[in-house]
């Protein structure tokens, strides 16, 4: 498969998917640490690609994205950003209602 098309089956097959630099119990830099955090605060799982096991994606993905840093947030397949702009939405709260949108309704 085409790492393109990898990305994007990624993107598209995860409601709320982090690509970041490590994993959520050990980010490996501050902007991914943060991400995590406030992602977490939302109180919702999600899915997460540790781009430094994945070099052709670290490689790719921000011409995919048209975004070149990392960590990157994508919700229903649309990029949501980085570090700081999950931070003012946290702050803000919408973060936390786009979060509960994107992600199914599980019967318990």
């Amino acid at each position: 498969m085409d790492i393109m098309d990898q990305i994007k089956q990624q993107i598209e097959g995860n409601p709320v998917l982090l690509f970041m630099k490590g994993n959520p119990n050990m980010p490996q830099c501050g902007f991914s640490s943060k991400a995590v955090q406030v992602l977490m605060a939302c109180g919702e799982r999600f899915a997460y690609v540790n781009i430094l096991e994945h070099p052709e994606i670290r490689a790719n993905l921000p011409k995919y994205a048209n975004w070149p840093t990392f960590p990157q947030l994508w919700v229903n397949g649309e990029l949501v950003g980085g570090s700081d702009i999950l931070a003012e939405m946290h702050e803000s709260g919408e973060l936390q209602t786009l979060i509960k949108n994107a992600v199914p309704v599980t019967e318990e």
